[in-house]
């Protein structure tokens, strides 16, 4: 059974799809399940996606990596998450804010921050989410102050992959006060983790995707130079904005390479397991049940694969982003449900990697912008 066949993808993204499925099944698949119980980072193996040229490979050719496009990073994603979802979002993690940098920073800025993340020498991260706050962007109210030729900032992020880890961080601070522009209040900075008054520290262990660690980020009077600003003060929320629509189109491959996991593991399982003097795929309730994962998971790669060309292209990209994210990691909450109904009381082992899928799919349903806001924007951008 191979779910995440290639005749869908476009037909440059297949070479690099290969390599991804080359590298998950080598390095990724063997390694799931210690990490998972361990829920220690994965150094060797971010190390080897780095050899590989597999890790921060979005960065353009110009600033030391090899310019993957949306398609590419889709192809590789739903590969990864197939083998590991924890393993998988540390590897994507490791570039996590640099987009911002080489699509909006200064060139002096892409040669000190970005070029060291695309040659393995350094990790980065974006800062976006609060404990009080996750959804709403423009209520974020981190600060950061203009003082001569520096920023001063302060307040706390939570929830950031590699906040402990990272070198620098992508900051998401509020830089204005306009009640009557509150899209226009946010700036986004470079924030170097050795910096005196940046505080992380790892949060307590989740119930999923333990192998991706993510921190708690305090900021004390952190001093950074005024030249760490991306692009202009108060463009913050449109350059995350844009970030976004191109992060849920790669989430998207989360939630297709989960859904994949759950049906193969489904489909096993089914095809193996006797009950009643016959395997259990014998019985047309199963059949029926298995049916419905496959037409759910193909309906929604379909819509994966079309709302990637739709963002690439510029088309109406907050929709089809917004849309496809919503879908692919709804349809893995789905079928691993089902897939764990299937394995009845086996399903609750830890040892099961079922059991992992349905632990790991309820996490995309809420990073990237939690469900129930993409919904929001799906209606409020329909075309008419």
């Amino acid at each position: 059974m191979d779910l995440l066949e290639e005749s869908i993808v476009p037909e440059h993204a297949r070479a690099v799809k290969a390599e991804a499925r080359e590298f998950a099944t080598e390095h990724i698949e063997p390694n799931a399940e210690a990490h998972f119980r361990s829920g220690e980072y994965p150094r060797e193996i971010l190390e080897a996606g780095r050899e590989a040229g597999l890790v921060a490979q979005d960065v353009p050719e110009e600033w030391g990596g090899r310019g993957f496009d949306l398609a590419q990073l889709l192809a590789i994603t739903e590969e990864f998450y197939r083998a590991d979802a924890g393993i998988a979002l540390t590897l994507q993690l490791a570039s996590f804010g640099c987009e911002i940098t080489y699509e909006y920073g200064s060139d002096e800025q892409c040669e000190e921050y970005v070029r060291p993340v695309a040659e393995g020498e350094q990790l980065s991260g974006l800062a976006v989410s609060e404990p009080e706050t996750g959804s709403d962007l423009a209520g974020m109210q981190t600060r950061a102050d203009e003082d001569g030729d520096e920023y001063v900032l302060n307040g706390e992020k939570y929830w950031i992959g590699n906040g402990v880890e990272a070198d620098w961080v992508t900051v998401y601070a509020r830089t204005g006060d306009d009640e009557d522009n509150r899209y226009g209040n946010h700036s986004m900075f470079i924030v170097p983790t050795d910096t005196d008054g940046y505080e992380a520290e790892h949060i307590p262990e989740k119930m999923a995707m333990r192998a991706s660690k993510q921190a708690h980020i305090t900021f004390d009077d952190c001093r950074i130079p005024a030249a760490n600003l991306i692009g202009h003060e108060g463009a913050g929320f449109m350059l995350l904005a844009e970030f976004f629509n191109h992060g849920r189109i790669v989430v998207s491959g989360h939630g297709l390479g989960l859904a994949a996991a759950a049906i193969e593991e489904a489909w096993a399982f089914t095809h193996e397991r006797e009950e009643f003097g016959r395997t259990v795929n014998e019985f047309q309730a199963v059949q029926h049940g298995l049916a419905d994962m496959l037409t759910e998971f193909e309906s929604a790669r379909a819509l994966a694969w079309r709302a990637c060309e739709k963002v690439d292209a510029g088309e109406n990209a907050g929709y089809w982003a917004a849309m496809t994210k919503t879908n692919a990691t709804e349809t893995a909450t789905s079928v691993a449900e089902r897939a764990m109904q299937f394995h009845g009381g086996r399903s609750i082992l830890d040892d099961r990697r079922i059991a992992r899928v349905y632990r790991d799919v309820r996490i995309p349903v809420i990073y990237e912008g939690v469900n129930e806001v993409q919904r929001n924007l799906i209606y409020r951008q329909t075309p008419n």
